[in-house]
């Protein structure tokens, strides 16, 4: 398993510097966003177009969308129903990362919010926080939406609770250094897969070590990775310490 020189490392660090000063001033410019659907009629069609938003500096450095780091952090911005919107989202992506149709009507009633025939329905209201906090943007006609979201910024870090300001705060503190990153993802993967064995599910992995005090970013990647067809052809550069 390759190690990352430092000069690639530094240009990582580089990109993402640039990133959070757009994405602050872009944050603290808003002060109201207009509607993902605003050129639309106010019936609402059928289905909606969604396709990745390619940023190469979130996807480098962005969490899952499924992650306890969106559930303990982003929810409070984002609101349940778009939380869980994007979380859905997460999983069509890994069937059909090319994008696909999403049906609108079906989507609204899975995730407890009835009817989605308006601009105005709880689905549209969803669709337009994504958007207001960046993690989704029109795509000519289709949406566009992040497959990695980014850490929480400054200005809404600001706006938690003072125990949630607490926890972010710590996990800022966790983030490993390189070379450290790639022993501690291997331990995670070695627990992991011990775990597997016993046959516990990827969400009681993911908690287990966190619990253990593992990095929400490697618990959440050794959960996926220990249950995805990879794992079995990983296992013994995993095991050997390769």
């Amino acid at each position: 398993m390759g190690i990352r020189s430092w000069d690639h490392r530094l240009t990582e660090a580089r990109l993402a510097a640039r990133w959070f000063t757009q994405y602050r001033a872009m944050d603290a410019s808003v002060t109201s966003t207009r509607p993902v659907d605003a050129d639309l009629d106010s019936k609402q069609p059928s289905t909606l177009h969604v396709v990745a938003w390619i940023d190469p500096v979130v996807d480098r450095i962005g969490v899952d969308p499924r992650s306890l780091y969106v559930e303990t952090f982003w929810l409070a911005v984002l609101g349940p129903s778009a939380t869980w919107l994007l979380r859905r989202l997460a999983d069509r992506f890994d069937l059909e990362p090319e994008g696909f149709d999403l049906d609108l009507d079906e989507t609204a009633r899975s995730l407890g919010l009835g009817a989605s025939d308006s601009r105005h329905s709880p689905l549209q209201r969803a669709v337009d926080r994504l958007a207001r906090y960046g993690m989704a943007r029109r795509a000519g006609d289709a949406l566009g939406v992040r497959r990695r979201v980014p850490p929480l910024p400054r200005r809404q870090l600001l706006r938690l609770p003072t125990a949630l300001q607490g926890r972010h705060r710590a996990w800022e503190a966790a983030e490993p250094v390189p070379n450290e990153a790639v022993r501690l993802r291997r331990r995670a993967r070695l627990v992991a897969l011990d775990l597997r064995d016993l046959g516990v599910d990827d969400a009681s992995i993911e908690r287990h070590l966190l619990r253990r005090g593992v990095h929400p970013a490697t618990a959440f990647e050794a959960a996926r990775w220990v249950w995805s067809p990879e794992a079995e052809g990983d296992r013994s550069c995993v095991v050997g310490g390769a």
